[in-house]
């Protein structure tokens, strides 16, 4: 089951559930109001053609090489 992100329309607050892609979206957990919307989670935005390569950079490695291992 995939985690979602949510905000609520009326509070403005923001929770994850674990949900099937089928089910409702949850109510808020603070105020109860049933108007909350799925939000597009940091994973699915960033994981586009755009995300930089780490391997093209100078220095290379996991950190820039200042640990040695690039």
């Amino acid at each position: 089951m995939p985690m979602y992100e949510f905000v609520c329309m009326e509070c403005e607050s923001h929770f994850e559930e674990l949900l099937r892609f089928d089910e409702a979206d949850p109510n808020c957990p603070d105020c109860g109001s049933v108007k909350t919307n799925r939000q597009f989670s940091v994973f699915a935005a960033h994981g586009t053609a755009g995300q930089p390569s780490f391997g093209g950079m100078a220095g290379g490695g996991c950190c820039g090489g200042s640990c040695g291992c690039g």
